[in-house]
């Protein structure tokens, strides 16, 4: 499948890139943390061997669509999370989704590399609904959301519980 999305977005202090087998240290720690993790997914930390497997997952995403999750990466290589998109069949919509390792919040990564995301979704996929499903308890990632301009749509079921769904405008 030919890359929709480009393969590298860089901004200011990060680069959003393909995940490779190197990353998976640094990225199974950050999957690891019960903090990180209690909002993603079914809400427990990964073990390193169910991270593989995330990360194997994340590039079939792009070979089967052309797009999917980035690696999210400081400039000098840290592997800090991921950032990207969730289009997989039975999902609610395109999703526009992220995790960022805890030594990384409140520093405006997230909002960086959402201003970056967003672009890309908006002129190289031409996406006209882009959405993020977040947990309600999920303070930080709703401010997030609506910083970057979402607007709480409704409720859905995700994985077995409730998630809000946010919409960014396109």
């Amino acid at each position: 499948m030919k890359n929709l999305a480009p393969l590298r977005v860089e901004t200011e202090r990060l680069v959003l890139r393909q995940f490779t087998l190197a990353d998976h240290e640094q990225y199974a720690r950050i999957c690891a943390d019960p903090d990180v993790m209690r909002y993603v997914g079914m809400g427990t930390p990964n073990t390193p061997e169910v991270t593989w497997r995330v990360m194997a997952g994340m590039l079939g995403h792009w070979q089967m669509l052309g797009y999917g999750l980035y690696a999210l990466t400081l400039k000098d290589g840290t592997v800090i999370g991921h950032f990207g998109f969730i289009d997989v069949m039975g999902w609610p919509s395109f999703e526009l989704a992220y995790v960022l390792g805890r030594d990384y919040w409140g520093q405006g990564y997230a909002r960086e590399a959402g201003v970056a995301a967003l672009k890309v979704a908006r002129e190289d996929l031409k996406k006209s609904r882009i959405i993020s499903l977040i947990r309600p308890p999920n303070a930080p990632s709703i401010k997030l959301a609506k910083s970057l301009g979402a607007t709480l749509e409704g409720t859905v079921d995700l994985m077995g519980s409730p998630a809000e769904l946010y919409v960014y405008p396109t």
